[in-house]
């Protein structure tokens, strides 16, 4: 398909035989990384194991045959509910304690399983790191290790917290845990050569453990609601102080009303040295890491062209302010063509828990003949794009994993333009579809929920659909769709916008043939406008025209993404409901 994620050669950058290898001199300053990750994955293997003498280690009888013998009823009962019962039973039957565990022993054991495997994954893949790679193979391998390492951090914090009563933070970290997995894998499969082997081998079951991880953990917890949309078993506020949701606190609400001149700043960025530093690198080397406090990192007006921005996961509670949409921007131009992965092409990524962007324009200028070529990536946790741009053409913005908000922003593009698996919410933002290249159709939406476990999806709320001026010229000879499904369970609605006349009647656009047409979940919602008329819409399976406000309501901040708990403390504005 000319415009499908994992397409053609040409789209993805050229043949394997014509991508260069990389120096070994481009290997060594990574020496120091792959260490560190050596010894955080041993780390972890030995932590978890330990952690099982805590749960079950008292009870362990008959633990001397346990590979052999037949799995308990427990084991039986729990590893039913989940999507590769045979994976299940054998591992937990085979780990130490499990015999003897109970259902809810199970639940934590299960964690601890899946986290065992990852951190031994995590620590063999990188013996792998001195191997000749070419330029897409080294960026598919870096990939897998910083998803790994992700990973390990999501499952370790995951362990710690099954059983204490935040149920909404574990589901989140598993399905991004196996979203993670889902790129890794997805990156090695568009490369060739003895790392794909390698590293396949190495991550073997991997996916099947952490589904089956989420089923045990989902059931425990009593999601019982349609697809897997996580419904609050509890009353809560709907709406924050003023327009502000309750996880911003009263400080941080302040900042976001202030101007960047006004705000006190930890580092300042300006490029004629009158700042701290004059580069976006150098601030984030001074971040501290694992921190609780706020860092302010105030970023003054200009073009900044820098390569592998990231705020890493380490990096926690980092506020980006700049002065504003068109005058402060970060830009790249990197795209699949470049012979790397999707995930590495980011002008501009943020892992780090709790991040915050502000007045910021974030582009990717490679243009539509380069295919997927991303502005901003974002898979921390707690995060807020307020007021920023994010242009691009294909795979503009990718919202890959975890909790996340973007308010009253512009996002342009043209095919799959905002895509991923995070739990999402987009609230009072303009969506502008560009004109594309000849021949191709634009897609908003490629949501790419891969397990019906996973609380995960994309909500367009209270927002504006529109076409740039170029496409509303040539529209007749382009169609525009709200979405189409990237994964089998693809998830994403659109509730209370406008949205305009260049939206195909059909609304919505098959991946390939019937593929997820059934298991799908694409809602509308008191939409407007002249692209929002419904009596020509796709009739599949698994698309619904939304008429209750309770089904609705279950796509909004307070519900969708917990939003209540944890958006006042930044400060951005929202509506926890549907409305005011």
């Amino acid at each position: 398909m000319e415009y499908g994620r994992l397409g053609s050669s040409v789209e993805r950058g050229g043949s394997a035989s014509r991508r260069e290898m990389l120096p070994d001199g481009a290997r060594c300053g990574k020496g120091k990384k792959v260490k560190a990750l050596l010894m955080f994955a041993a780390v972890l293997i030995v932590a978890s194991a330990a952690s099982v003498a805590v749960l079950v280690g008292v009870r362990g009888k008959g633990e001397g045959d346990r590979i052999t013998a037949r799995p308990t009823q427990a084991i039986a009962r729990t590893c039913s509910r989940t999507r590769y019962p045979s994976v299940c039973v054998n591992e937990l039957r085979d780990f130490p304690g499990a015999l003897a565990a109970s259902d809810a022993d199970l639940v934590h054991i299960s964690v601890n399983v899946t986290l065992q495997r990852f951190g031994r994954a995590l620590y063999m893949a990188t013996d792998l790191s001195t191997l000749p790679m070419s330029a897409l193979e080294r960026s598919a391998y870096e990939d897998c290790l910083e998803l790994l390492d992700d990973s390990v951090e999501l499952l370790s914090r995951s362990l710690t917290s099954v059983s204490g009563g935040r149920a909404q933070d574990v589901h989140t970290w598993l399905s991004a845990a196996l979203t993670n997995q889902d790129t890794c894998t997805e990156g090695l499969l568009e490369t060739n050569g003895p790392v794909k082997s390698q590293m396949s081998a190495r991550l073997k079951n991997l996916s099947e453990l952490v589904s089956n991880c989420l089923a045990i953990f989902a059931a425990a917890h009593g999601d019982d609601d349609f697809a897997g949309v996580p419904i609050q078993n509890r009353r809560r506020r709907l709406l924050g102080h003023g327009d502000f949701p309750e996880w911003l606190s009263r400080k941080e609400r302040r900042l976001l009303d202030l101007p960047a001149p006004a705000i006190q700043a930890d580092i300042i960025v300006s490029q004629d040295g009158n700042g701290t530093v004059k580069t976006i690198a150098e601030a984030i080397k001074k971040v501290p890491e694992h921190s609780t406090r706020r860092t302010i990192i105030y970023v003054r007006a200009g073009k900044y062209v820098e390569q592998n921005l990231k705020i890493g996961r380490k990096k926690t509670n980092v506020m980006m302010i700049g002065d504003g949409k068109g005058k402060t921007v970060i830009a790249g131009g990197s795209s699949v063509a470049d012979n790397m992965t999707t995930f590495h092409t980011a002008a501009f990524a943020a892992t780090g828990a709790g991040f915050i962007a502000k007045d910021i324009t974030f582009e990717n200028w490679a243009g539509p003949a380069k295919h997927q070529a991303v502005a901003l990536r974002i898979g921390a946790d707690h995060a807020v794009i307020y007021r920023c741009q994010i242009i691009g053409y294909q795979d503009t913005l990718y919202v890959h994993s975890q909790r996340q908000f973007y308010r009253e922003c512009e996002i342009y593009g043209t095919v799959d333009f905002i895509f991923g698996n995070a739990a999402v919410v987009l609230q009072n933002c303009t969506i502008y579809a560009r004109k594309p290249m000849a021949g191709q159709k634009n897609t908003i939406t490629a949501q790419n929920r891969k397990d019906p476990n996973q609380n995960t999806g994309i909500s367009i709320h209270a927002s504006r659909i529109l076409a740039t001026s170029d496409l509303d010229s040539s529209q007749a000879n382009f169609s525009t769709y709200l979405g189409r499904p990237w994964k089998m369970y693809s998830r994403t609605v659109v509730m209370m916008s406008y949205i305009g006349d260049h939206v195909h009647p059909r609304g919505w656009l098959e991946w390939n043939a019937t593929f997820a047409l059934d298991t799908l979940y694409y809602g509308e919602y008191m939409n407007s406008g002249p692209g929002a008329a419904l009596a020509r819409r796709v009739s599949w399976p698994g698309y619904r025209v939304i008429t209750l406000p309770v089904e609705a309501s279950k796509f909004t901040v307070a519900q969708f993404i917990f939003g209540s708990s944890w958006l006042p403390s930044t400060g951005v504005a929202f509506l926890a409901g549907l409305s005011t």
